[in-house]
């Protein structure tokens, strides 16, 4: 487990920027925390890091549920906020993307119930200020464990 602290806006993203530059096509990231603890922010950083041209707008999904941003890999931007019922996830092709050929980052990634991939890093969001948050990741895997390993290393 990785344990990181944010003060700002711009750390998280940067520690999203730093987790962007470790990971590779097929890997997923589910992120957890209550509305406002970071988690678009830590995607716009991950972006980044992917090489999203920083002239591309990185925001939460809502509405749509996934926005597709071209990098050196693709980034599927999944957010499950208004996902009532599990179903639903089979109806927007939820397996494809995590499946996918891209990265893909899933906030409320707790909606995704049975789907959420034997392979994947996670990261909780705890605010513990008005500007300050922990970040808590963990990898489940082999591989999502090597991603963790290199992006603690990125870090220090």
């Amino acid at each position: 487990m990785i344990e990181q602290k944010s003060a700002s806006l711009e750390d998280t993203q940067s520690l999203g920027a730093a987790l962007g530059q470790v990971l590779e096509a097929g890997d997923v990231v589910l992120l957890e925390g209550t509305l406002g603890a970071g988690k678009t922010a830590f995607v716009q950083g991950l972006a980044r890091g992917l090489g999203v041209p920083a002239e591309r707008r990185v925001a939460s999904p809502t509405f749509t549920l996934v926005n597709e941003h071209a990098g050196r890999v693709p980034l599927y931007h999944v957010d499950l906020y208004r996902i009532e019922d599990p179903a639903e996830l089979e109806e927007i092709g939820m397996s494809e993307y995590l499946e996918g050929s891209g990265v893909t980052v899933v906030e409320w990634a707790e909606r995704l119930a049975h789907l959420a991939p034997a392979e994947r890093v996670e990261v909780r969001f705890e605010i513990t200020g008005e500007h300050s948050r922990i970040l808590r990741a963990a990898a489940v895997g082999e591989r999502a464990e090597a991603r963790l390993q290199r992006w603690a290393e990125a870090l220090s």
